[in-house]
């Protein structure tokens, strides 16, 4: 008994002298200090130090943890020279959606069709006929016919083209559907299956990046009571940015020449997890996309918002919102497969009263809106705007025989008031890049793996003293501890075993 009572009292003190050890070369403070001392409070004082400032250090390192892991970011704001930088993308629109001289005789086959007012008069429309015009157009749309015809041609409206004075024509561009403004055209988009190369820079011939059109938009070929004015929607943008024509535009009305000036900004963000910001594109959206094909166009937050407000409306009333029937390519939420859903016609208040209640619902939208995050990367232009009147006497018989070649019926009285018309319908742009500054908004992130590795180090050095050195110094005491205690144990079963025997 007294025997294995001593080899206890050995091993205590075999433990001991290890951690003892330990604390009188460790650099971590206060341990030594507990290690050295001689008298009871002297062991108190550095023990409750101790455990005070090593309480103090893990509240400001949990403190850095938490920081890190917030994923704080500033944003960098940099001005660089970049002369060779793309010229601008330019879309446009006629203001009139409808040519009359084309519209008019389907129009009143679907309204005689309907016996809404049995009428063959095709010089013009009455009010209550206006009403049905929608009507008919989402008629044709979920007939899966081609509104195209009804518009103006591209051909028909581009008198005059050059980019920095070097002529361009009609193929230089390409066209797509807006449901607001019929057939718009493109200048300089990022095209498909091609490279960068196929984009046009600023300073392509020796230029130094301006676009000139000249444009006639024929009003009175326009629909009456379909719009309250007449000229040009214009709208600068990304080359490979969806035209957000309808709501980005800027309105020009003919008899003036208008100068647009541009500067370029761009925003790029972390992705995750500092930002939920994607580049993703949906199948819906992939579809929507198509129609502006043959442009290389990508993610649109504003088209995500679009496609899941008639994903909505689709399951709620059955049908799309027919004021946005370019987007009819619908995946319900938690399925893959692809619905090409039939437009609502107007009468029908379901799609308004859906869209209200979706965006009022917060709800709502996280569960049909949830892919809808910021893009990553963005381009947009700063404009200036000027004009001035057009004073084109020395151009007008040009312009003439542009107009009488353009294949769009001529007014009646032609050829007595030509002059006058010319100068209520025609109108130029030009559109110039006014410094190759590009402004740019850099998120960064403020604090890395680096920082926190750092900020603990000085906490940890600040309140305690230790060091990497000291954990390798803890880590060796820990080890010794260990290996000490598995010899104890194997030295007690062979004991054991020896007894046995």
């Amino acid at each position: 008994m007294n025997h294995e009572s001593e080899q206890t009292v050995r091993r205590h003190r075999r433990r001991r002298s290890i951690i003892r050890e330990f604390c009188l070369n460790t650099s971590t403070h206060a341990l030594p200090g507990i290690a050295r001392s001689e008298s009871f409070h002297n062991c108190v004082f550095w023990s409750i130090s101790f455990l005070i400032f090593t309480g103090i250090m893990i509240y400001f390192i949990v403190k850095s943890i938490i920081n890190y892991f917030d994923y704080p970011t500033s944003i960098d704001l940099s001005y660089n020279n970049d002369w060779q930088q793309y010229f601008a993308a330019v879309s446009f629109c006629n203001i009139a959606a409808l040519r009359f001289d084309r519209f008019i005789q389907p129009f009143l086959n679907f309204t005689n069709s309907l016996n809404i007012k049995n009428t063959n008069d095709t010089t013009t429309i009455s009010e209550y006929q206006s009403q049905f015009i929608w009507l008919f157009l989402v008629d044709q749309i979920n007939k899966n016919q081609s509104l195209e015809d009804y518009s103006f041609p591209l051909s028909s409206m581009l008198q005059g083209c050059a980019y920095n004075f070097e002529t361009c024509t009609s193929a230089d561009f390409i066209s797509f559907v807006s449901p607001s403004y019929g057939l718009c055209y493109t200048f300089n988009a990022k095209l498909k299956n091609s490279t960068d190369d196929s984009l046009r820079f600023g300073n392509f011939y020796g230029g130094a990046g301006i676009l000139s059109l000249s444009l006639y938009v024929h009003s009175y070929q326009y629909v009456p009571y379909s719009t309250d004015a007449a000229g040009i929607l214009v709208l600068i943008h990304d080359n490979r940015q969806v035209p957000m024509i309808e709501t980005s535009g800027i309105e020009l009305g003919p008899g003036r020449r208008y100068k647009l000036s541009y500067r370029k900004k761009k925003i790029n963000l972390l992705s995750s997890p500092y930002t939920d910001c994607t580049n993703k594109i949906s199948n819906p959206m992939k579809a929507m996309l198509s129609n502006y094909y043959p442009a290389d166009y990508v993610y649109s937050q504003s088209n995500c918002y679009q496609i899941c407000q008639q994903t909505y409306v689709y399951e709620q009333c059955g049908c799309v919102n027919p004021y946005l029937w370019y987007i009819r390519w619908i995946v319900l939420p938690g399925t893959d497969h692809i619905i090409f859903a039939p437009a609502c016609y107007p009468s029908d208040g379901c799609f308004d009263k859906a869209s209200k209640r979706l965006f009022a619902s917060a709800s709502l939208v996280e569960i049909y809106c949830s892919d809808c995050s910021q893009e990553c990367s963005t381009n947009s232009f700063v404009l200036q705007t000027s004009s001035s009147m057009l004073y084109i006497d020395s151009k007008l018989d040009t312009i003439k025989n542009f107009v009488e070649n353009s294949l769009v019926p001529l007014p009646n009285n032609w050829s007595t008031t030509w002059r006058q018309h010319i100068y209520e319908n025609y109108l130029t742009i030009n559109i110039l890049r006014e410094t190759s500054i590009v402004e740019t908004h850099t998120q960064t992130s403020t604090l890395g793996f680096v920082d926190v590795i750092s900020n603990i180090g000085g906490q940890t050095g600040l309140w305690i003293g230790i060091s990497f050195l000291s954990i390798m110094e803890l880590i060796e005491m820990i080890y010794r501890l260990i290996r000490y205690q598995i010899h104890v144990i194997r030295e007690s079963i062979q004991r054991k075993i020896n007894i046995i025997q």
